[in-house]
């Protein structure tokens, strides 16, 4: 298991650069973290980290998928689940298409679609030190 320590929001971007090192050509990442724990943040330190513009990424919550684009042409998509609420809901959402595109596709509460994870899903796990500090466990 690999694990990052973030003492402050200034480590982001060298602890986003040390993720992207870390994926190795896996595409499917769950973040696991309690409300507040920095998923958001986190995944879009890593969606600059693969090339997004900052100014694009945010958090979903409304639309559920964001797609950032890169320079490579590749996007990152970023999915937060929080709102799905029935097998139904995620199926509509075309998950395989995503999931199946070779592009980085990377999740918040990913528990809601537990069912519809392929097998070699990297599950991140975001845990709150104190108020300022993260580790970042995968």
């Amino acid at each position: 298991m690999t694990t990052i320590t973030l003492r402050s929001t200034s480590d982001l971007p060298e602890a986003a650069q040390q993720f992207v090192s870390a994926m190795q050509g896996r595409t499917i990442f769950a973040f696991h973290g309690q409300m507040g724990a920095g998923k958001t943040t986190f995944i879009n330190a890593v969606s600059a980290a693969l090339g997004a513009r900052p100014d694009d990424t945010a958090s979903p919550t409304f639309a559920i998928i964001n797609e950032y684009p890169t320079p490579s042409g590749t996007p990152v998509y970023h999915f937060d689940l929080y709102r799905i609420d029935s097998p139904e809901q995620a199926l509509d959402l075309g998950l395989d298409d995503y999931f199946y595109s070779g592009a980085p596709c990377l999740m918040e509460w990913p528990e809601n679609i537990e069912e519809f994870l392929p097998d070699d899903t990297v599950h991140v796990y975001i845990n709150v030190l104190d108020d300022d500090s993260r580790q970042i466990c995968f």
